[in-house]
């Protein structure tokens, strides 16, 4: 039966387990990352602490993402992929323990900063395995299958994380990784071969790496400080953005002075379709990551739902992701990322404008419909984009493509969560606290995402056309 559903997906066997193999692996951290935001309450209770140092937990997790990402590129470059993604997986699932184990603040703090640093060797390598198991003929379709755990992980995991809160303790929300590792990792061991090093005479790029760490963390520290005071004005945001541009510019002389040898050689940008694609995925992130922010407010505030009916309400969204993720690798396969990532943007569109006039009256069906067609858009934004950047790259320019991607992606979703924030608080500022006020906040966030999504039609224009294009390159 599975022989007879990857003929009829063009693609081979072995390649489908692979891809299913390397997708599971990335799960436990994807649903992680979203399920510890329902337990805050419970972590600032039962430590004896205040929200601000509990948001070190959440905060010190993406930072430590961001710092893994250029570390995982000079990793594939020196070691066998496969070894290093399985131990990634498995420390990712005995910090989990430790982290549901957690006798105090500091040492809860700790532990997802070490969660998060194998999170980020996880994310970084799946997508570049991927690429690679797959080849150029099968990306697209390979790629859908990368999505599940992108798809499941901001979805389902508020709505895992609240039942385990309810149910049990939030202790287990950490235990629970521990089960999905035991499955996963025979199943790796078995089905994922071997991947050689991608360039094993390159030298570990200590500067490197650690120039644009530094750059990631404080560009997104500084983007959560916005969030926080929504706004980009104050102090510690210009203070840690400031930075982040600072060492950015170092990168830019170091990398010249270095002519491209570098972890992150910029003479990828040099690429057509890998320019294209950046550029893309760091304007969906906010368009996207951006409302899923505000998304639950809106229930809760608006709608006057709990914490858990706003995770169910929108789940037809991840739904539209689940139903349309097939059909859209197929696509990218067929005629290629620029028609795909265009017409999504279309229905992306449609499901995005109704958001600026909906209310606390409007019916909640509407909603689910409004949602479910924002749903099966996203996938054909955010996976023709991802398999694009690698069009035309050689093998030995997949790591540091990687990293790129990567490192785009975490800055974009981090800006796009700061932007909508502040967008939201700002229009209401000096207003009469009433439910049309406050409307009129989430209503221009809204707004922002679908000119976000407009600006996005430019730099698709320059992404692979027909399949045909692909295999002239």
């Amino acid at each position: 039966m599975n022989k007879n559903i990857s003929q009829k997906a063009g693609i081979p066997r072995e390649i489908l387990t692979a891809a299913w193999a390397i997708a599971l692996g990335a799960i436990a951290p994807m649903l992680d990352s979203t399920m510890v935001n329902i337990a805050i309450d419970k972590l600032t209770n039962d430590f004896h602490t205040t929200l601000d140092t509990i948001q070190w937990g959440i905060t010190g997790y993406i930072l430590a993402l961001a710092i893994a990402v250029p570390v995982s590129g000079w990793l594939m470059n020196k070691f066998n992929g496969k070894n290093i993604f399985i131990g990634a997986v498995i420390a990712f699932g005995l910090i989990s323990v430790c982290a549901g184990l957690s006798w105090n603040i500091s040492s809860f703090i700790i532990f997802r900063l070490l969660q998060g640093f194998s999170a980020g060797i996880i994310t970084t390598l799946m997508s570049t395995l991927l690429v690679k198991t797959a080849g150029s003929e099968n990306l697209g379709k390979v790629m859908a299958i990368v999505s599940t755990p992108m798809i499941l992980g901001p979805i389902l995991g508020p709505v895992i994380g609240g039942f385990i809160v309810q149910g049990a303790s939030w202790h287990w929300i950490f235990f629970i990784n521990v089960f999905i590792i035991l499955i996963s990792v025979p199943f790796m061991l078995k089905t994922i071969p071997d991947f050689e090093p991608f360039n094993k005479e390159s030298k570990l790029d200590a500067w490197g790496i650690v120039n644009l760490s530094v750059m990631s963390a404080t560009l997104i520290y500084g983007v959560t400080k916005a969030a926080a005071y929504a706004s980009f004005s104050n102090e510690k945001t210009i203070f840690w953005i400031g930075i982040g541009f600072v060492f950015g510019g170092i990168y830019l002389l170091y990398n010249r002075m270095n002519k491209n040898q570098t972890v992150l050689p910029l003479n990828l940008f040099t690429h057509k379709s890998f320019l294209a694609s950046s550029t893309g995925l760091f304007l969906a992130n906010i368009a996207i990551m951006g409302p899923m922010l505000i998304l639950p407010l809106f229930f809760q505030r608006i709608l006057h739902f709990t914490a858990m009916e706003a995770a169910l309400a929108l789940i037809p969204q991840g739904v539209g992701m689940l139903v349309a993720r097939p059909i859209i690798g197929k696509m990218i396969d067929r005629i290629g990322a620029r028609n795909v990532v265009i017409v999504s943007l279309v229905l992306s569109l449609f499901g995005t404008f109704p958001l600026l006039s909906i209310t606390g009256q409007t019916s909640l069906v509407w909603i689910s419909i409004i949602l479910f067609i924002r749903g099966t858009s996203v996938g054909g934004i955010m996976l023709p984009l991802m398999s694009d950047a690698y069009t035309g790259l050689d093998d030995k320019e997949l790591p540091e493509a990687g990293v790129g991607i990567n490192m785009i992606e975490n800055i974009g979703s981090s800006f796009g969560s700061a932007l909508i924030a502040t967008v939201v608080a700002t229009t209401v500022q000096g207003l009469q606290p009433t439910l049309n006020n406050e409307l009129k906040g989430y209503h221009a966030g809204f707004l922002v995402s679908a000119l976000v999504l407009i600006v996005i039609f430019i730099p698709s224009i320059f992404l692979t056309h027909k399949r045909k294009d692909l295999e002239r390159t």
